[in-house]
């Protein structure tokens, strides 16, 4: 008889999902599955308080199953607190589709990922995300009404990342303003990690506002493309995270700082568009303060996406977009400035606000 060492990692696979940390009292999670089209989606509705929960679909080639239910998690969680701290009143959610965009994604796809939607009677309401194109929304709208970011030609708000890059940039010139005294960042060093939709519309910021933009990307194509567009320089190193530079912004997937680069990091200042960039909100995000590396807390900034979609629910024009989504600027500042005077973290800051909306909703429904 032999005997089989668990590891720990494969231990906390076999846990329970409402064990998972990223669990964190989910409303609801939804398995899809569809054999004839390859459909293999998760959705997640984390908190429908303040409204019903409006979230991406993202479409990504997961390496385990387990991750892609971990990241709709913890997309879906922070949906919640960006909706929040924004004053939107809508809820929490996300959606994962697993798969290669390039190669799997097909109309009967999305079609039948968007009768899931359907199901759920408006609970969940998806948007635009990561692997997803305006077009895809397109289609799914045409089995469900549940689903933002259409094209402007059929009604909707369009594609959300420009307005996304737009309100992380003022987060970017807000957290500038705290840090050295001024949002100027003309010949700040600028360093944008990932330059998909949204990391391309903040390069054309910063290249405007004259700051030196360095970019870096898993794609070579992309970078010499945003490279021959706006005149910026492609990162050669291979330690990003240890180069001296004013600003890091990561725009690509989350968690990059992490127990293995946060020591590594000589940023000044932390502000991108990537959701849950700190692996570790507690741990990594003290560690930031004690550095004293200002971060602009990624669900705060980077809620121009949700602005302009939410936009298509309550019918309010673009100018009243661009109003909404400047406004982060000073809640960014607002964030900053509590964290110094409480001695907080400023992903605490902003989390004791958000939660404290939520709760305050949560008394007025009981009553």
């Amino acid at each position: 008889m032999t005997s089989e060492i668990i590891t720990s990692k494969e231990l906390k696979k076999m846990d329970p999902v409402f064990g998972q940390h990223s669990f964190d009292d989910h409303e609801q999670i939804v398995f899809c599955n569809d054999k004839d089209t390859g459909l293999k989606a998760i959705i997640g509705i984390h908190n429908t308080v303040l409204g019903p929960a409006l979230g991406g679909t993202r479409m990504w080639n997961y390496a385990s199953e387990w991750e892609a239910l971990n990241d709709v998690l913890r997309l879906s969680r922070g949906m919640t607190f960006k909706s929040a701290i924004t004053g939107l009143n809508l809820g929490g959610g996300k959606a994962v589709i697993i798969g290669d965009a390039k190669t799997q994604k097909t109309p009967k796809l999305m079609k039948r990922f968007g009768e899931f939607v359907h199901s759920l009677n408006g609970k969940y309401i998806t948007a635009e995300d990561v692997g997803m194109t305006t077009e895809d929304m397109d289609t799914v709208r045409e089995v469900t009404p549940y689903v933002t970011g259409i094209s402007e030609s059929k009604g909707g708000a369009g594609n959300p990342s420009p307005i996304t890059a737009y309100g992380v940039f003022m987060g970017m010139k807000a957290a500038a303003k705290f840090k050295f005294g001024s949002d100027i960042l003309e010949d700040r060093n600028v360093f944008v990690q990932g330059i998909g939709h949204v990391g391309e519309a903040l390069v054309e910021h910063l290249v405007n506002e004259g700051a030196n933009v360095t970019i870096s990307d898993i794609s070579q194509e992309r970078l010499e493309e945003v490279r021959s567009k706006f005149g910026v320089t492609i990162y050669g190193g291979d330690d990003l995270y240890s180069e001296r530079m004013d600003i890091y912004a990561p725009c690509a997937l989350g968690a990059t700082i992490n127990d293995e680069t946060i020591d590594k990091i000589q940023a000044r200042i932390i502000a991108g568009a990537a959701n849950n960039q700190l692996e570790d909100e507690k741990k990594h995000g003290r560690i930031l303060q004690e550095k004293g590396i200002v971060y602009a807390p990624d669900f705060l900034i980077n809620a121009g996406g949700i602005i302009n979609v939410y936009a298509e629910l309550e019918g309010y024009d673009k100018p009243e977009i661009m109003r909404k989504t400047e406004n982060i600027y000073n809640t960014t500042l607002e964030i900053l400035d509590n964290a110094k005077v409480n001695n907080i973290t400023t992903q605490t800051a902003a989390m004791n606000i958000a939660r404290e909306r939520i709760e305050t909703r949560k008394r007025e429904n009981s009553k």
